[in-house]
């Protein structure tokens, strides 16, 4: 009985520890929050799957979608690549309309902008 309840200890330990590493840290916390609040906050239209939607309404998509992948995800660009970039039922790329500009990828404009912030705080 007793190595019984050491394996399953051990095992527990592992799991931890494995979860741990597939969370992103306090600093992609952080940046990843400030992407979604800049989704939030730009006016742009966000092209998902063909249909159009509001800066907010993308932004809400996007944090739904990092709350159910944030086990598995590391660092920022991890989001951008894994959650912000691309529809997980299609495949297809999202796309931002801003206001006089070019439209673009969601991938491009993100990094864009987490490379700016990353640049403001230092």
């Amino acid at each position: 009985m007793k190595a019984t309840s050491f394996i399953v200890s051990v095992l527990a330990l592992v799991g931890i520890a494995c979860n741990a590493i597939a969370t992103p840290n306090v600093t992609a916390e952080k940046e990843v929050q400030h992407l979604l609040s800049f989704v939030s906050r730009s006016g742009c239209t966000f092209v998902r799957n063909g249909a159009n939607y509001s800066a907010s309404q993308a932004s809400e998509h996007l944090a739904s979608k990092y709350d159910q992948a944030k086990d598995k995800l590391n660092t920022s660009e991890d989001f951008i690549r894994y959650v912000a970039s691309t529809s997980s039922m299609t495949g297809k790329p999202y796309l931002a309309k801003c206001s006089g500009k070019s439209e673009i990828t969601s991938s491009v404009w993100l990094t864009t902008e987490l490379a700016r912030f990353r640049k403001q705080g230092k």
